[in-house]
Formats: structure tokens, C-alpha cells, sequence
């Protein structure tokens, strides 16, 4: 299976789909509290019932709320499959069951036999229950994960950005970070994920908003390729070369001189007329140093949203046990697709998780020699305009 893009055009069914799951009623609730009530009773240790609400979003690190909203996504293609598997004593899994286990896997990274005898099933049902979720939220989340669609979308966002440390007309910060695997070395892929830091990794490629949303994903190629030659293999790269991304208003720095829209990211990246990378050298000139500094504080926001990604979903934060190379970018985009929900659900819990920007320990930084002439005197020029230095 070739790398996954995250985003496409969303679908009617998808758009019904989000709007029911927004509108659930106090029967629903009610019902979901009965429903965790007993599920509590089957969980080892941090879920005991003593403590309900707190030791749900302990298990789950979401709320209530959100938890329902998921399992609306999820119901129909779920409930479709629901019957062949069971708790050990023969009980079939309900949809809030599956919807339980898949989660706590994802979140927790714990191995499927640990959750398998916490929640009172084999490691196979945890396995299946958890793919399951998986192949239903990446088709019914999908318009959670998408480029802005409105010109209005897209002002709130270079405002926010600009907001930060005044880089005008900003649209997003990209940057990548390894998930890690643990493969045999007889594995015939061993040596194909095997990357600099002498690690089995896949690398991810993520493109955010100023509010650490993930606006595209790109995820499935080996560790060992640079961040310069993920980017020129994504379908961001080919849309944004032809003009047909980040093709919208520019603004006037000074007369005569125009400024596209653009995205930020670090020294491993080209410099690009869209995407702006930081001065490279250690005696650089005043208004150089100076933009670099807010070129960092605008771009963090990216490593940010990859450290609390991690965070989240430890099953990609350590290092995996000889994972199915082709479900692996699927598990990986689907994470992306929770921490989007989170944020669009504006759910409490996230306020919980520390703000990081350490996502990639032990990697050292790339540099890419790749350099556009007209982008070079375009940097040169934002960097004189935002430290006040370009004649008007």
C-alpha cells in the first residue's frame, strides 16, 4: 500500500452522518452512562467505577461528549459487523464496546494481550475490534482532515498566524516526525525502513493550522527519506507547483512587490516561493537573525501538534512490535483524524495534555541545500518588511 494523503472531497453520506452524531439526545446519554457503568465493572485497575466520570476520561483521554460524536461516526459500519466478537465469557461486543477497546488501544499504546485481559477479551478481539474502527473512522472522518475550503477560513487562519509574531499571510506550518518499529531482521523490509539514526521508522509529513489542527497528512514512507524528499512526493508538493494550492490573495509588502500565500517550515525543507525556511549560518545580520526568531515562534505550532499527536496516541508514540507495514499508515492517519475530532469537538481534555514541542528525540535536524532564487529575495524581502526595514 502506497503513502495515505489525508484529505479528499467529503461525502453526503458523511455530512448526515455528523449531524445526527451532534444532536444525541438524553436518551442517548442516559444510555451511555448506563453502558459505561457496566463496562467499568469488567476493567482491571485505573477503571474501577469508584471514581466514574474521572477514570472515564483517565481510560479514554476524551470526554463523554466526544466519545459519543466518535461512535456516531462509527455506528453504521460497525453494528454491520458487530456480532462475531465477544468477551470471553460469550458476550458479543456492543458498539460502545468496540468503539471502548479501540480507543484504549490507540490512546494507550498497551499491547493487545494487556488489554485484552483488562476488558475481559482475547488479544485477537482487541486486534479486530481495533482494525474495524480503524478501516470505519477513515472513511467517516475524513471531513474532519481538509485544506480550507472558504476564503473566510482561510483569512481566520493568516490572521491567527500573523497574530503569532507578524508573518503576513501565512497559511500553515509543515513538518514530519518518525513513528518507530521494531522489525526482524529477517523481515525483507528491514533495511527499507531502516533510516539515519539507525532506527525502523516511518515518517509522517503533517501540515497545521495556527489552532495545531492538521490540515494534510502524508504518512507511509520509510524513515530514511529526507523531509525534502517526502514533501516532493506528496500531492501538496504537485498542486501548490502547478498554482493550484496556496493560490490565493496576496498582499503588498511595498510597492511593486507582492507577497503569495505561503507555508513555514525548518531548515529541511527548500526554500520555496510557498514555503519559507529560516536563514541558515550563525553570523547572520540583524533583521536575518530577528526573522528567523519569528520565523520559529510561527512554525512551532507544527511540532507542537506532533508532540500532542504523540501524546495522545501512544500506539505511534514507542516503538511498535513488527507492525503490519500496509495497516500501519492507516493506524497513523487515523490518529490524525482523533486529534482533529478533539479540536473541532473542543473537548475540555485536551486543555489536560502538556504543550511540548519535543516529538522527534534523537533525530538531528536535516538541512536541505535546495534553494529558489526568487524565494531567497522573497525571504529577504519579508524578513526586511516584518522588522520594519523595507522602504514602502
Amino acid at each position: 500500500m502506497g503513502p495515505i494523503r489525508g484529505f479528499k472531497r467529503r461525502k453526503k453520506s458523511e455530512k448526515k452522518v455528523e449531524q445526527s452524531g451532534s444532536a444525541s439526545g438524553s436518551s442517548e446519554k442516559e444510555a451511555s452512562l448506563d453502558w459505561w457503568d457496566e463496562f467499568s465493572k469488567k476493567i482491571d485497575g485505573p477503571a474501577s467505577p469508584s471514581r466514574n466520570l474521572d477514570k472515564f476520561e483517565i481510560m479514554f483521554k476524551i470526554s463523554r461528549r466526544t466519545f459519543s460524536y466518535i461512535s456516531s461516526l462509527v455506528k453504521e459500519d460497525l453494528l454491520a459487523k458487530q456480532g462475531s466478537l465477544t468477551f470471553t465469557n460469550g458476550k458479543p461486543l456492543s458498539l460502545n464496546d468496540l468503539v471502548a477497546v479501540a480507543l484504549r488501544r490507540l490512546s494507550s499504546g498497551e499491547s493487545l494481550l494487556t488489554i485484552g485481559e483488562a476488558f475481559g477479551m482475547n488479544h485477537s478481539t482487541v486486534s479486530q475490534a481495533t482494525w474495524r474502527f480503524v478501516e470505519a473512522m477513515e472513511e467517516r472522518g475524513l471531513h474532519h482532515l481538509q485544506w480550507p475550503s472558504t476564503e473566510a477560513e482561510m483569512i481566520d487562519i493568516k490572521n491567527k498566524f500573523e497574530k503569532i509574531r507578524g508573518l503576513p499571510n501565512c497559511c500553515a506550518a509543515i513538518d514530519t516526525t518518525h513513528v518507530m518499529m521494531c522489525l526482524r531482521n529477517a523481515d525483507p523490509a528491514s533495511k527499507t525502513f531502516l533510516d539515519c539514526e539507525n532506527n525502523h521508522t516511518m515518517v509522517l509529513q503533517a501540515i497545521v493550522d495556527p489552532n495545531m489542527k492538521f490540515r494534510d497528512v502524508v504518512t507511509g514512507w520509510p524513515g530514511k527519506m529526507s523531509d525534502d524528499m517526502v514533501l516532493r512526493s506528496s500531492n501538496f508538493f504537485k498542486l501548490c507547483d502547478k498554482g493550484k494550492k496556496l493560490n490565493g490573495k496576496k498582499m503588498e509588502l511595498s510597492e511593486g512587490l507582492e507577497l503569495g500565500e505561503y507555508i513555514v517550515g525548518d531548515s529541511g525543507f527548500p526554500l520555496l516561493p510557498w514555503l519559507m525556511t529560516p536563514y541558515q549560518g550563525k553570523e547572520l545580520s540583524e533583521y536575518k537573525t530577528e526573522f528567523n526568531k519569528r520565523h520559529f515562534a510561527t512554525r512551532v505550532v507544527a511540532q507542537r501538534a506532533l508532540a500532542r499527536l504523540k501524546e495522545m496516541w501512544r500506539i505511534i508514540q514507542g516503538v511498535m512490535w513488527r507492525p503490519d507495514k500496509h495497516k500501519l499508515p492507516r493506524i497513523i492517519f487515523v490518529c490524525c483524524l482523533l486529534h482533529n475530532i478533539i479540536i473541532d469537538m473542543e473537548d475540555d481534555m485536551q486543555d489536560e495534555m502538556p504543550l511540548s514541542h519535543h516529538h522527534d528525540t534523537g533525530y538531528r535536524q536535516q538541512v536541505c541545500e535546495s534553494v529558489n532564487k526568487t524565494a531567497s529575495i522573497l525571504r529577504d524581502k519579508l524578513s526586511l518588511y516584518v522588522t520594519g526595514r523595507l522602504p514602502p
